[in-house]
């Protein structure tokens, strides 16, 4: 089940992510280890659900995590 905008802000404030940027949407970013620089940005519509094509997306590529690590996380 996809998370909503809240619980994915969330995951980003507790996991080592920065707010570098809040216009539209708010921009996070995170540097790993290795030097690779993770980006997503977070719908200010906090409450509404993540569409599950989205969130797939989101996960592969932006958070580079499983869904169960992301849970795990919060």
């Amino acid at each position: 089940m996809p998370p909503t905008y809240r619980e994915l802000k969330r995951y980003c404030d507790k996991n080592g992510w920065v707010l570098i940027r809040d216009t539209d949407h708010w921009y996070y970013e995170k540097v790993l280890i290795d030097g690779t620089i993770l980006r997503t940005k977070v719908s200010h519509a906090l409450a509404k659900e993540i569409p599950k094509n989205l969130w797939a997306r989101i996960l592969r590529h932006q958070l580079k995590i499983t869904e169960k690590e992301f849970w795990r996380s919060l």
